[in-house]
């Protein structure tokens, strides 16, 4: 670690912590996370699923990492540095994206999971503080401390990502999920990007569920029988709410985007396109313009083949794209004027009249409090015969677990430990490029 020069702390986490530091032969900036628990083999440190998982990806969006190093029994990791996270780029923000960055970002993260996958390995802790950026032109998945192989046998532990992104099989605690929760969590972060407020915050499992049932409606258990059959072995009762339109939730979002985080927040995980089937959605097909199927697809042959178009259905094509365009540049209008409005303007008064908002900004808020608070969250809409059961059941949740669910126990991985090696202190490396 004589090599690296720390400048400033960047964060502190569960499992480690993080330094901006500098080489001091080249003068490039890196991050250097520094692991908390003790490491008294090298077999144990590349061990790791962070250190397995990085050592065979290697993609534009994933973040990159330089080397191991291990130094009188702590474990640093150097990665590549990146400005800041997409929260921090989504807090620092005075008006809303426009829908051609958030396009960007999306289809950066996207191409990335799609490489994990194809590759054998998923994420399971995406979230915007988890999405290096240097603005929103790149973008990087990072922390693979939780990530795990596809071909790896289940059961998998059930408390995985953050709850505000958990996917709603991984909430009901199955053990045998996969890719699609990614995708879920793709679904929160893309809402997310539009209003600047997390689509589902709850504050317990059991709240999260109320808080994606208040908007996606009770899942149908034709559509869900598995989702049903867990929440029968945990005594759960879904809360009957009606489906909100994602478009009243998510306003400022193009049909096109409505459309992909319908896919992508689908209660079925079966149902989630995969990441590389959500590449492929109209969304991401900016330019191209698509035809009525009634006016006639235009089949194009090999050059020198193609045939010529009669000039009815010509003429019908070319007013069809001229309306289409239209259609696009009033769109495009109405977008601009959204986008240049800054999120404080009086204007909009969708948090204004709040009452815990108005309390909160007579205090001193907290960066997590702040981003809250301004933003915007629609709740849902019950049936009015189950209105009183949801309501007194979201004034019953007080802890993170369901009732009748014992706690899941931690730290098994100590009892792996390796002997201490005692002697002379001991540093030494491995380069990952």
């Amino acid at each position: 670690m004589n090599r690296y020069m720390t400048l400033n702390q960047l964060g502190d986490g569960t499992y480690g912590s993080v330094v901006l530091g500098q080489n001091i032969d080249t003068g490039e900036k890196v991050a250097i996370k520094r692991m908390k628990r003790k490491y008294y083999s090298w077999d144990e440190a590349m061990n790791l699923r962070e250190v397995k998982s990085l050592k065979k990806l290697n993609h534009a969006n994933l973040i990159k990492l330089r080397e191991v190093i291990r130094e009188n029994d702590t474990l640093y990791f150097v990665f590549e540095y990146m400005k800041e996270n997409l929260y921090q780029l989504m807090r620092s923000q005075s008006k809303f994206f426009p829908e051609q960055s958030i396009r960007n970002i999306l289809y950066q993260i996207l191409q990335g999971l799609a490489f994990m996958h194809r590759h054998g390995f998923f994420h399971r802790d995406m979230k915007p503080e988890n999405l290096l950026c240097c603005g929103p032109e790149l973008v990087k998945i990072a922390d693979f401390g939780l990530a795990r192989e596809t071909r790896s046998r289940p059961p998998y532990t059930d408390y995985v990502s953050t709850r505000w992104y958990r996917a709603p099989e991984v909430l009901l605690h199955s053990i045998n999920y996969s890719t699609p929760i990614d995708l879920w969590a793709v679904g929160c972060i893309m809402a997310e990007l539009y209003t600047f407020r997390p689509l589902f915050p709850g504050t317990s499992e059991i709240d999260q569920i109320f808080k994606i049932c208040s908007v996606l409606g009770t899942p149908d258990k034709k559509e869900w029988f598995e989702g049903y059959q867990l929440a029968s072995a945990m005594n759960f009762k879904f809360p009957q709410f009606k489906r909100l339109a994602l478009n009243t939730v998510v306003p400022n979002a193009s049909r096109d985007g409505i459309h992909l985080m319908e896919l992508l927040l689908s209660w079925n995980p079966i149902r989630r396109p995969s990441a590389q089937s959500a590449l492929r959605q109209p969304y991401f097909q900016v330019g191209q313009q698509r035809l009525n199927q009634e006016v006639g697809e235009v089949s194009y042959a090999k050059i020198g083949q193609q045939k010529r178009q009669p000039v009815q259905l010509m003429k019908s094509q070319i007013s069809l794209l001229q309306s289409n365009s239209n259609k696009q540049l009033k769109y495009e209008k109405q977008w601009e004027t959204l986008t240049n409005k800054p999120i404080g303007n009086k204007e909009k008064t969708w948090y204004d009249n709040d009452a815990d908002t108005m309390m909160l900004s007579k205090k001193k808020l907290s960066a997590k409090q702040h981003y809250l608070s301004v933003a915007r969250y629609v709740t849902g809409r019950s049936s009015n015969f189950q209105a009183a059961e949801n309501e007194n059941m979201s004034k019953n949740i007080r802890n993170d677990t369901f009732p009748s669910v014992s706690k899941v126990s931690y730290g098994q991985s100590d009892k792996n430990k390796i002997g201490k090696r005692y002697g002379k202190a001991e540093w030494t490396s491995k380069f990952m490029e």
